[in-house]
């Protein structure tokens, strides 16, 4: 069973995902808040495995919830939730270690699904609003694509294949039918990707491929 937090100043957004996820027999809403800091709270209070959490919001905003969260002991996943497909903000939360994000008003079945995914290690960007936010918000800079150029040359050659379909949005499922491997070799391989980068997700490991250019 996943354990979800959802967090949302609207009462009524909460409400509507509350009884979306409820109807997965295979989630379960363990808890909800109206801003970051009560987020917070709960999420030290409950054992919680992937947060939803809106951008805009008092006292707490979303993305110092979502640091805030990643902090924790037992941290729980975060995928962020957006109105706008280029709201300002919605990096900001990626870089504090955002598993993903979704507009709030995407399909609902697809709502379910990133929280399979991102519960399972895998990231979940929204498949327009990801490459136009990333585009813009994220420019290869010179000194950028070099620093992150350095960074791969740590992997090995087959680490590199894995790290440019990471940067490209694919699953570990979709990577091993790519690269004819076995779904658990791929895991190992993120994962040794992961710790060689000094990166915590699957999506600052996809910003760094693109900064690097082995993803466009």
């Amino acid at each position: 069973m996943i354990r979800v937090l959802i967090v949302d100043d609207d009462a009524l957004v909460r409400l509507g995902l509350a009884d979306l996820l409820d109807a997965d027999g295979d989630i379960e809403v363990v808890a909800q808040a109206p801003d970051g800091l009560r987020a917070v709270e709960l999420a030290t209070a409950h054992r919680i495995d992937v947060a939803l959490v809106d951008v805009r919001m008092p006292r707490m905003d979303g993305i110092t919830a979502t640091g805030r969260l990643r902090a924790l002991p037992h941290p729980p996943r975060v995928i962020t939730l957006t109105t706008f497909d280029l709201d300002e903000y919605v990096y900001g939360a990626l870089a504090a270690g955002a598993d993903g994000f979704l507009l709030k008003d995407t399909d609902p079945a697809e709502i379910q699904r990133a929280v399979h995914l991102v519960a399972s290690g895998s990231a979940m960007l929204h498949p327009t609003a990801a490459r136009r936010l990333i585009d813009r918000y994220h420019h290869t800079g010179q000194p950028r694509a070099t620093a992150a150029r350095a960074r791969v040359e740590r992997l090995t050659p087959r680490e590199r294949e894995v790290l440019a379909l990471v940067g490209q949005g694919e699953t570990n499922a979709d990577i091993a039918g790519r690269l004819g491997m076995r779904e658990s070799t791929v895991k190992a391989h993120v994962s040794r990707v992961l710790t060689a980068l000094e990166v915590t997700n699957r999506v600052q490991a996809a910003l760094l491929a693109r900064d690097a250019g082995l993803s466009g």
